[in-house]
This record gives structure tokens, sequence and C-alpha cells, in this order.
């Protein structure tokens, strides 16, 4: 797994996109004390139900990959030139 530029930036929009998609769909309400590891396994099992992203392996999910997928997803929605990428 090649970790990406700017990583770190795109799991933190990713996740505010992500309780933002979740909430609007009507499916969650997150707290503002729920835990960033809390919200990223909620986005990324939302995202995989509603088939916006491929699932891994059961083996090979981990908080680790879980950002990154997180943060893949995120900067394909990203327009070209946009500072994060």
């Amino acid at each position: 797994m090649k970790k990406l530029k700017n990583e770190a930036e795109l799991v933190k929009a990713a996740i505010l996109e992500g309780v933002k998609y979740a909430e609007e769909r009507g499916a969650a309400v997150f707290e503002p004390t729920d835990s960033a590891t809390d919200k990223i396994l909620y986005i990324y099992r939302l995202l995989v139900h509603d088939k916006i992203i491929q699932p891994l392996p059961e083996d090979q999910v981990s908080q680790q990959t879980m950002r990154h997928r997180l943060a893949i997803w995120y900067a394909k929605q990203l327009p070209k030139g946009h500072p994060l990428l």
C-alpha cells in the first residue's frame, strides 16, 4: 500500500465528507465526542454497503487500511489541481 501525498489531510477531509454523507442519508447521527476511529469504521462500512467503494478482504481490514481507502475515495472526488493532490 503506497502512502498518498497529504494522506493525513485527505483522511481528515474524508471523515468530514463521510459524516456529512451519512447524516444526509439518514444512516447515522454523529456526536462531537465520537472518536475518529469510530467514525472511520462506520463511514468505511457504510460506503462499502452502498457500493461506493470496494470492500477489503476481511483479514486485511484494519484502521490503517480503512484510513487509506477513505483517503483514496475522497481524493477521487477532488478536481484536478486541488492542493491536496
